[in-house]
């Protein structure tokens, strides 16, 4: 999982970070506002925890822009504020979850543990989108009205969950390489291009009308028509 840290004050964000660090979590620290935002507009984050109160654009301007630009991941907002119209903004503006500084540290970390709970599919036995279910269990790809299934395992499970959490979305490619392999990977195109080529094989295998399109000098996207989901 993914962490990014948000927030103006470098020592408690290093705490933070030390202490989900060593929870195994891979957590990147931002402390002004607008390099902040361009950092989670990479979108490769599984929770965002952001200050309110930052330098240059605070933590309210940050969360609308990020949902106006359809970025999915959980938000964890900061502040010293406790009143309920801060709360609201929060809310209303597509925030997860609110926490009152000073705080303790334990708390933070069960409020995060939460949210990414909620963002899991492992907290459910399959993920369905259009005529395709992902079998959490027992790492199957299968379709929703035919007897056809097959096993999708490693990187490849990883590279289509991803895709189906963001389906109809375009996933940059280096989105996608830093999501599933790291920042410091030596994984080149080629390997994902016959990752793509492996999922695409086995979307065909199972007779699924989705189709895993690239797009070209970008990255490539999961097209469904049918966007209902169960998680």
């Amino acid at each position: 999982m993914k962490l990014l840290i948000i927030e103006d004050e470098y020592n408690l964000a290093d705490a933070i970070a030390s202490m989900l660090k060593a929870k195994k979590y891979s957590v990147e620290i931002v402390t002004d506002g607008e390099k902040g935002l361009e950092e989670a507009l990479t979108g490769i984050y599984d929770l965002i925890i952001l200050d309110v109160m930052l330098p240059h654009k605070n933590g309210f301007e940050i969360l609308k822009e990020l949902r106006q630009e359809q970025i999915n991941s959980k938000i964890l907002m900061l502040t010293a504020k406790n009143t309920l119209d801060d709360k609201l903004v929060g809310f209303n503006n597509g925030a997860d979850d609110y926490l009152t500084k000073p705080f303790h540290m334990e708390e933070l970390l069960a409020r995060v543990n939460v949210q990414l709970r909620k963002n899991n599919n492992n907290s459910n036995d399959y993920f369905a989108l259009g005529d395709i279910i992902l079998n959490i269990n027992s790492m199957e790809l299968s379709h929703k009205n035919e007897d056809h299934k097959v096993k999708i395992i490693g990187k490849e499970f990883q590279l289509l969950e991803l895709l189906m959490n963001n389906a109809n979305r375009v996933m940059e490619k280096e989105q996608i390489f830093v999501k599933i392999w790291g920042y410091d990977t030596e994984c080149d195109i080629n390997t994902l291009e016959a990752y793509i080529s492996f999922i695409r094989k086995k979307l065909k295998l199972i007779k699924s009308k989705i189709n895993l399109k690239a797009i070209r000098n970008i990255g490539y996207v999961l097209e469904v028509s049918d966007e209902k989901t169960k998680k």
